[in-house]
């Protein structure tokens, strides 16, 4: 590509001398320099890059048409749920009538506000089959981490503080054992079925007088439906346990099942995911958490409630876990989940989850004959591949085999984001794909295509695939250099 700003650096395009900017004149007296403390003084120069506007303009204009997004093509990104984000959601959050409060008013001002809120926490408790909602914490693993705390208060509270154990499935999301560590929970693992699904007969000897809960994700992260889920609750209840539904899989479940209706006590949901809001590069982000009745009072605080008179106000219960979040969680991000929610209505929220599981079908039935299928069957919104066949180049005991990593950097070359590689673990070549139920048959069917070629390529020609990605403005980096030598700067870089 014939162009000087693409794939360089802000300081590389830096000339001596030129400036875009001009500072206004300083008027502080030189003497007060001289009480500036000696710490807080500049060793050295500042070393910034000398470019003009223009420069600038085109470079951050250059970069940003390098990202990726669901605005600029397929995501198939598993177990992440990356869906179109309607703009009608972005209008609604930018409206002036939110924008411009403060959330320090008093409540008698922000009736409207308060209104929202406690909306989407009665239409969550709906949805989730759960008896009350916090939208306070602010992002999924926040909310894991919120309602594994529910779960010790909860104990806690009962004056049974053995309960320090967390069961989690070995197929599990990496937060899961991750927000139980946080939240000072021991992790036990139970093993899954060679069809993916939890081991009911591995879970019993796991359970006792010291177990406070199971997490789990249903569909799983394979994208098969739990179905020992009854069984799994009964015996998680019998020992005095409770049960924690991670809702990054929601997405399929929608209309169709409740969390609260298979046994479950206390779940999260990821907004980012399920109800179309942004994912944000790490926040803003939302993680509304759902209990059952009897656990709403250890809820964090504020919490939103509504009158007797039909006015909303703000409660702070003493036997709320305490605050886990700054005044009401990121309001913004609740307003856009709200606009979907009322976009699509009980009445087409259904099919969202329908066609998340038709398109991921779709997919699989295409793909199968180039790619292993450790599990055959009917998935749910995603499935897992165990990278390509043996025909195609895929043989795990060849050293010189195409790898999932190897597909994943092809696609690129073609204008597709890669799908989650190498996850869940109980697969050596994981490849799993999600291709969420906004994408049209079009764009499957293109990506489906990819996917053959790439297969094809790396039967007759597999150097071509292995040496990828060729067409991006930064070419394979050498992942393992870069986690024991990372350049944070561009001195670093130099």
């Amino acid at each position: 590509m014939n162009n000087q700003y693409y794939g360089k650096l802000i300081f590389e395009l830096s000339r001596p001398g030129r400036t875009g900017y001009s500072l206004p004149k300083n008027e502080l007296p030189q003497h007060s320099l001289a009480d500036l403390p000696t710490a807080l003084r500049r060793r050295a120069p500042l070393s910034l890059p000398e470019v003009d506007e223009p420069t600038v303009v085109r470079h951050y204009t250059n970069v940003s048409n390098n990202n990726f997004g669901v605005d600029t093509g397929f995501y198939p990104l598993g177990s992440c749920t990356m869906k179109y984000n309607p703009k009608i959601n972005e209008e609604v959050a930018a409206l002036p009538s939110f924008t411009a409060l403060h959330p320090a008013q008093p409540a008698d001002t922000v009736q409207g506000a308060l209104h929202v809120y406690y909306n989407v926490q009665r239409i969550l408790s709906e949805i989730a089959g759960m008896n009350e909602f916090t939208l306070n914490p602010y992002a999924g693993a926040h909310g894991e981490l919120t309602g594994l705390m529910v779960i010790r208060s909860y104990h806690m509270a009962r004056g049974d503080a053995r309960r320090t154990k967390i069961i989690v499935p070995d197929s599990a999301h990496g937060t899961n054992p991750a927000s139980a560590a946080v939240c000072g929970l021991q992790i036990v693992e139970v093993k899954s079925t060679p069809d993916g699904t939890v081991d009911v007969d591995d879970l019993r000897p796991l359970l006792d007088e010291t177990v406070a809960g199971m997490m789990m994700t249903n569909p799983n992260t394979l994208g098969i439906f739990e179905k020992e889920i009854p069984e799994i609750a009964r015996l998680v209840h019998e020992c005095g346990g409770l049960m924690y539904y991670d809702g990054a899989n929601l997405n399929p479940m929608l209309g169709v099942c409740r969390p609260g209706d298979m046994g479950f006590d206390v779940m999260h949901i990821n907004l980012h995911k399920t109800f179309s809001t942004p994912h944000g590069g790490g926040g803003p982000g939302a993680g509304p958490v759902g209990v059952r009745h009897g656990l709403e009072q250890f809820l964090p605080n504020p919490r939103v409630k509504r009158a007797d008179d039909g006015s909303f106000y703000l409660s702070a219960d003493d036997t709320a876990l305490g605050s886990i979040s700054s005044f009401l969680g990121n309001y913004g991000i609740l307003l856009r989940a709200y606009a979907y929610l009322l976009s699509l209505g009980c009445e087409h929220l259904r099919m969202a989850g329908q066609l998340s599981v038709l398109n991921a079908n779709y997919v699989k039935e295409s793909l199968k004959d180039y790619y292993k299928l450790p599990i055959p069957g009917l998935c749910k919104h995603e499935f897992v591949f165990d990278g390509l066949r043996e025909a195609y180049g895929g043989d795990h005991h060849d050293p010189a085999h195409v790898t999932t990593l190897d597909v994943a950097k092809r696609l690129l070359d073609y204008g597709f984001h890669a799908p989650t590689i190498y996850f869940p673990l109980l697969f050596h070549e994981a490849m799993m794909i999600e291709p969420t139920e906004t994408e049209s048959r079009e764009t499957l069917d293109a990506f489906i295509e990819v996917m053959k070629t790439i297969a094809e390529e790396a039967r007759t020609n597999p150097e071509l695939v292995k040496g990828a990605p060729h067409h991006t403005p930064v070419r394979r980096l050498d992942d393992v250099k870069a986690v024991k030598e990372p350049r944070f700067t561009f001195n670093d870089y130099q």
